[in-house]
């Protein structure tokens, strides 16, 4: 018996085992992708109602901001890290501590808590403290001690030299403020890139972030243990598909803005009041903060022995002892921190 001969246009539109292979992992990819966005959307929802706001909110330029409210007298605000959000500040201590004394304004930056973050906006340190500025503003609030943790820092400073006017002194906990070689920002940089960016945040880096936060937190924290009280601090909230943007996003900013930063720090004026962990192993403490305190005159240093990265949650009496300074006080914290320091 003989068969016809093939037609090759036919051929090549039936399916090969190779292109059937490719077919299906193609398929069992976008559905296993799929349904982790789905699972990471329900986690992200389900957070948000676990943790629901406990402050107030102001509308400042469109942006949608949390903030809370504490105590009275001199104002204080408080300017939270990369990937955190005001509960850091709350676990700490630090706020009902500083509102013995002082009128504590801690906001979610945008992106973080229940803050909005537009995308129509690159979030530079800048644009964040012209934000901040006019909240403050709407607030209320002619002049402030403002502290910043981490990246917070970094927000802190660009308000004092845009707005000068509005910034009584500055607190400067574990920032970064000199540009340097930093292959982990790259790494962490990935979320933040548009449409690959967006695949990973909604699938793999919310469930890569939950399997890493035990070696996150020895890295934060370290070598001091990771205190009991930062239980508290809501781990779903920051590993939202749209955090983990935010975070990302000021990863990708932290050395441009320090490159665009580092050249004005002479033009501050306000008592600085710089602190870190001797053990840091975000930020090197010798190339960063001690560098900063070496270029400011009006500035103070306290560096704690033993403590990492987080200081305001291992050592929040330090960190008041850094805001009676900043602020002119003369407390008795300021004059245990000046023992300890010497």
């Amino acid at each position: 018996m003989t068969f016809p001969p093939t037609n090759p246009r036919v051929s090549k539109l039936l399916p090969t085992p190779k292109r059937s292979r490719y077919a299906t992992a193609a398929l069992v990819t976008a559905g296993v992708l799929s349904a982790a966005a789905l699972l990471n959307h329900l986690f992200a929802k389900r957070a948000e109602r676990a943790n629901p706001p406990k402050g107030k909110f102001l509308n400042v330029r469109g942006v949608r901001m949390h903030y809370v409210e504490r105590g009275e007298g001199e104002p204080l605000v408080l300017l939270h890290g990369n990937g955190s959000m005001i509960q850091d500040f709350e676990t700490s201590g630090l706020i009902e501590m500083a509102a013995k004394s002082y009128r504590v304004i801690a906001f979610d930056r945008p992106g973080y808590g229940h803050s909005d973050r537009p995308r129509t906006t690159i979030w530079t340190a800048n644009a964040q403290a012209d934000l901040i500025h006019e909240a403050m503003l709407e607030l209320g609030i002619e002049r402030a001690i403002v502290l910043g943790h981490s990246w917070g820092a970094s927000v802190a400073v660009a308000l004092a030299l845009r707005h000068p006017e509005i910034v009584g002194g500055l607190v400067l906990a574990s920032g970064y403020y000199y540009p340097s070689m930093r292959s982990d920002v790259v790494a962490a940089s990935g979320p933040a890139v548009p449409i690959f960016g967006d695949v990973l945040r909604y699938t793999v880096s919310p469930m890569l972030g939950r399997a890493l936060w035990p070696l996150l937190l020895r890295k934060i924290f370290g070598p001091s243990p990771t205190p009991a009280k930062f239980g508290g601090f809501p781990v779903e909230m920051v590993l939202r598909p749209s955090t983990l943007r935010a975070s990302a996003a000021e990863s990708a900013l932290m050395i441009p803005d320090a490159f665009a930063a580092h050249g004005r720090y002479a033009e501050l004026k306000a008592p600085v009041a710089i602190i870190a962990g001797e053990a840091d192993k975000i930020v090197d403490v010798a190339g960063q903060s001690a560098r900063l305190h070496d270029e400011l005159p009006q500035s103070t240093f306290d560096c704690i022995p033993g403590v990492g990265h987080m200081v305001h949650q291992t050592k929040p009496e330090r960190v008041m002892a850094a805001i009676d300074i900043a602020s002119g006080r003369k407390s008795s914290l300021v004059r245990e921190a000046a023992l300890a320091a010497e």
